[in-house]
């Protein structure tokens, strides 16, 4: 789901149906990732900008999509690295290419 860009602030259940995750989820993910501190509101509600919730979409990518564990997925956020979707053919193409030279050391 896109983000409203009539919006700056999101509720906490507006922000898991933009991710697609349960709202239990997103107050895990706030206890393991400093990356991630929303504000809030007078009512304590957790209001989250533009900013954290591309940082949670980038969260999920890398423990849904790239499978990496908590940890490893923290060790990405500090690095630095973004992910960047490689699509399965290019991803396949180079994996063989790396085991045919392989191959050539090997022999």
């Amino acid at each position: 789901m896109e983000i409203p860009d009539n919006k700056r602030f999101f509720r906490i259940g507006e922000t898991s149906r933009i991710i697609g995750v349960k709202p239990y989820v997103l107050r895990y993910w706030e206890k393991e990732f400093q990356n991630i501190r929303p504000k809030r509101a007078d009512s304590r509600q957790r209001t989250y900008q533009r900013e954290d919730i591309e940082t949670i979409r980038e969260i999920k990518k890398l423990l849904y999509e790239e499978k990496l564990t908590i940890e490893g997925a923290k060790k990405r956020l500090k690095s630095g690295k973004k992910v960047s979707p490689v699509p399965p053919n290019a991803l396949l193409k180079e994996i063989k290419e790396e085991l045919t030279q392989i191959l050539k050391m090997l022999e």
